[in-house]
């Protein structure tokens, strides 16, 4: 397994306020999947993302990213994962106003050693004609297909999506995850995302369900559909 997260625990709180964001989670994801990952509110998948992504730590368990484990690195070595092997992509763009496209996807090109060419990753995005453009001149999904190319420009070898869709309209979260889907396929790179839209389940190689900081599915999808046949 590319991703391998082990009897991991994360909990908040004492006495009768304890309370588990995740209960002994146990998954795999191999490299190269689109990863789906669903769940209600407080179920403890917003903490699962971040824990894969170095933003936060488990209490316990092990967490094994291309069979490195980075439970435990050092503030620093925290840094160099989350620099070299990690993008985000949040529901809210981060977007640079006073940067245009161009700008904001080559703002973090120079912590990479293996950055990817800007002009390639517009041209997949199918931004590059409004690469001159300010964030406050597009609309939600041609800023959040921005904030995806800012992520991807490092050549992350994870891509990890916190409702990518949920602030998007349904034509504009059509055309954001069929530029998800390229991105997979041209670039390879291993995706997740969190949501709590059960419909995008259907483009994902790998289904994922969390209930009450539990992992109580982790199947194949072997009715994979494209996603501008998903009806978002």
């Amino acid at each position: 397994m590319f991703i391998e997260v082990k009897d991991a625990v994360k909990k908040y709180g004492k006495g009768d306020a304890l309370v588990y964001a995740l209960d002994h989670a146990e998954l795999g994801i191999e490299k190269g999947e689109i990863c789906v990952i669903l769940g209600p509110s407080g179920s403890g998948k917003s903490t699962l993302l971040n824990i894969l992504g170095g933003i936060d730590s488990p209490d316990s368990g092990s967490i094994l990213i291309d069979g490195k484990e980075i439970t435990g690195l050092k503030p620093r070595q925290l840094t160099e994962y989350r620099r070299s092997d990690v993008g985000f992509v949040f529901q809210f763009y981060n977007l640079i106003p006073d940067l245009t496209v161009r700008e904001n996807i080559e703002v973090v090109s120079d912590i990479s050693a293996s950055a990817l060419d800007a002009d390639d990753i517009m041209k997949a995005l199918g931004i590059e004609k409004y690469r001159a453009r300010f964030p406050r001149e597009l609309s939600g999904g041609q800023q959040q297909r921005t904030a995806i190319g800012r992520a991807l420009i490092k050549n992350p070898k994870i891509l990890l999506c916190d409702e990518l869709t949920g602030a998007l309209d349904s034509k504009s979260s059509s055309a954001v995850l069929k530029y998800i889907e390229k991105v997979n396929q041209e670039f390879g790179t291993t995706i997740v995302i969190i949501t709590h839209n059960e419909d995008i389940r259907l483009m994902a190689d790998r289904i994922i369900r969390i209930k009450d900081g539990k992992v109580v599915v982790n199947e194949l999808n072997s009715n994979k559909i494209p996603s501008e046949k998903i009806g978002i």
